[in-house]
């Protein structure tokens, strides 16, 4: 799945079409993970796209008449952004956004767990997928103090809460193994333990990480390529993601299964308490 530096990346790639005007929007395929709204085309065109903005994974393009344009990748989905002279479709391609200045955004996902959607900018905060959400994971307002409180409760293992998109938003299971190994937290240690020094610790690990993934253009597994079809590279930096049975400065690498997701760790380095 596309995680918070993918899809960062992503936007970055969406550039061009900042101050172009929607010309036409077709949709291929009526229903991703919900139905795409029917009208999206019948609204929005001849609008121009402001801004276009992140909240943890999902895509918000600001439109001149206050409406936003939403888009999740989902667990393969991608965007491509093509000269709509030389473009051709595509199997998956479900959604063909063209602006005046002849770019084609396409969305294209093969297992459909994408989302397109709409809604008033002043009130898109109130879909509950969007709700929902906690701090971005590159937010400011993500303090060490923050964290503590939302996981002082918790009993749940510190691996699982990073993948809660209610209590951080953008985290995926590629960044959160980093992110615990990087901080030296054992992926076993549950929330309520956690000590502000390691809430401190992980916040910080957080951070550098994925704006270390973002200046990589994130990490290509299997699906992901930024808008241009270009694969990221922070997957050659991986310390212990998809890296079990090697070893990181000597030490042994794990992979285990926790709540049905697969986590990598140095149990020598971090150490469960």
């Amino acid at each position: 799945m596309p995680e918070l530096p993918e899809v960062e990346t992503t936007i970055r790639g969406l550039k061009p079409i900042i101050n172009c005007t929607i010309v036409n929007i077709k949709i291929h395929t009526p229903k991703l993970r919900f139905i795409i709204p029917k009208n999206l085309s019948k609204i929005h065109n001849g609008k121009r796209i402001k801004e276009i903005k992140r909240k943890g994974k999902y895509i918000l393009l600001n439109l001149e008449d206050n409406y936003t344009i939403i888009i999740h990748l989902g667990m393969s989905g991608r965007l491509r952004l093509l000269n709509c002279n030389i473009f051709h479709k595509q199997k998956h391609d479900h959604f063909i956004l063209r602006t005046n200045q002849d770019h084609c955004l396409v969305f294209n996902d093969a297992r459909k767990f994408g989302l397109i959607d709409y809604g008033k900018k002043e009130t898109i905060y109130q879909k509950k997928y969007l709700s929902n959400l906690g701090k971005d994971a590159l937010s400011t307002s993500l303090t060490y103090e923050y964290l503590a409180l939302k996981i002082s409760k918790k009993i749940a293992p510190i691996k699982q809460i990073l993948l809660d998109q209610k209590v951080i938003a953008g985290i995926g299971n590629i960044y959160a193994s980093e992110i615990l190994f990087d901080a030296k937290i054992s992926p076993f240690c549950k929330g309520r333990d956690l000590s502000l020094i390691e809430c401190r610790n992980i916040v910080i690990s957080i951070r550098k990480i994925l704006k270390k993934a973002i200046i990589a253009g994130g990490s290509t597994l299997k699906d992901y390529v930024s808008t241009d079809g270009t694969i990221g590279n922070f997957q050659k930096n991986f310390k212990v993601y998809n890296k079990s049975g090697q070893k990181i400065i000597g030490k042994p690498i794990v992979k285990i299964i926790q709540y049905g997701r697969s986590t990598f760790y140095c149990p020598d380095i971090q150490i469960k308490k």
